[in-house]
C-alpha cells in the first residue's frame, strides 16, 4: 500500500517532466517542415499560439501549393491581420506594411523577421512596389490591404485602391481575395495583444488576370479589375449585395485615421 502510495505522486512528476520535453519535439518536428531559421520558427510558433488560444482563429490550411507566385487580398480590420494568413503557411509571406511601423523601435525587429515590405500609405510608394512585383515574380506571396488602411468604420470595406492589380499584372500572377471576420482591435498596434477574439478566415479562388498580362490598362480598367476582387471579399463575407468602391487617385487618409491605421 506504501508503495502504491508514492507511486503516484512520482507518476505526476515524470509526466510533467514529460510536458516540456514533448512541446520542444513538437516545435523541432514542425520547424523541420518549414523553410523558417530557428528565430524566424520561434517567432511564427509563439504567433500560432496567441492566434490559436487568445484569439481562437479558425485557419484553413493554405489552400495553395509553394513556389506558386500569387498577390493576396484581405479586408483589414486589425493590426495583426497577416498573423492569421501567416501560421497557414510553412514558410514566409511578404505583406506591405506601413513605413512607419517598420521603423517604431517596437515593431521593427519583428516586421524585420517577417520580411514586410515598408510602404507609405500616402501615394504610390515605386520602391515598395517593385520589391513586391519582385518577390511575386520570383514565386512568393505578397499580401496586400486594398483598403489601405484599418478599417474601423461599420461599413464592410473601404474604398480600395488597385495597386494589387497593378502588382499581380507586373509579375505575372493571379490575385487570391481573402476575408478575416472577428480580428481584434482596440485602436492600437498592440492592443490585439491584450483582446480575447474569435476569429475565422476564408481563402477565395485564385483570379486569374492572364488576359490583362500583355495589356496597358489605363486607370479605368485597373478599377474595374478591383472591383471585381473587392466583390470576392464581399462575397465569401457572405455580402454579395455590398457593391464597393475604388477610392480616388490622390486619395491620403487623415492625420486622425493615419494614426489609427
Amino acid at each position: 500500500m506504501h508503495h502504491a502510495a508514492m507511486s503516484s505522486p512520482m507518476a505526476a512528476i515524470v509526466f510533467l517532466a514529460f510536458l516540456p520535453a514533448a512541446w520542444l519535439g513538437y516545435a523541432v518536428w514542425r520547424w523541420k517542415r518549414t523553410r523558417f531559421t530557428l528565430l524566424e520558427f520561434s517567432v511564427h510558433f509563439l504567433a500560432t499560439l496567441l492566434v490559436r488560444f487568445l484569439w481562437r482563429a479558425q485557419v484553413p490550411p493554405f489552400p495553395f501549393p509553394r513556389g506558386n507566385g500569387m498577390v493576396l487580398i484581405s479586408n483589414h480590420r486589425s493590426s495583426v491581420d497577416p498573423l492569421f494568413f501567416g501560421i497557414s503557411m510553412n514558410w514566409p509571406g511578404h505583406w506591405m506594411v506601413a513605413k512607419e511601423y517598420c521603423e517604431h523601435p517596437r515593431f521593427r525587429w519583428f516586421l524585420k523577421l517577417a520580411q514586410v515590405i515598408p510602404t507609405n500609405r500616402g501615394g504610390i510608394d515605386t520602391a515598395a512596389t517593385k520589391m513586391a512585383i519582385r518577390y511575386a515574380a520570383q514565386g512568393e506571396v505578397v499580401g496586400m490591404f486594398p483598403e489601405g488602411r484599418i478599417n474601423i468604420t461599420r461599413e464592410l470595406l473601404l474604398p480600395g485602391r488597385p495597386g494589387a492589380i497593378l502588382v499581380a499584372l507586373k509579375a505575372k500572377v493571379p490575385i487570391v481575395p481573402c476575408y478575416v471576420d472577428g480580428a481584434p482591435y482596440g485602436g492600437t498596434a498592440w492592443s490585439p495583444l491584450l483582446m480575447p477574439a474569435r476569429v475565422r478566415v476564408r481563402f477565395g479562388q485564385m483570379i486569374d488576370l492572364s488576359p490583362y498580362f500583355d495589356r496597358d490598362l489605363d486607370n479605368g480598367e485597373l478599377g474595374q479589375l478591383m472591383l471585381r476582387c473587392l466583390k470576392e471579399i464581399a462575397r465569401l463575407a457572405q455580402r454579395p449585395d455590398f457593391e464597393p468602391r475604388i477610392a480616388g487617385r490622390h486619395w491620403k487618409p487623415t492625420s486622425q485615421e493615419a494614426a489609427l491605421g
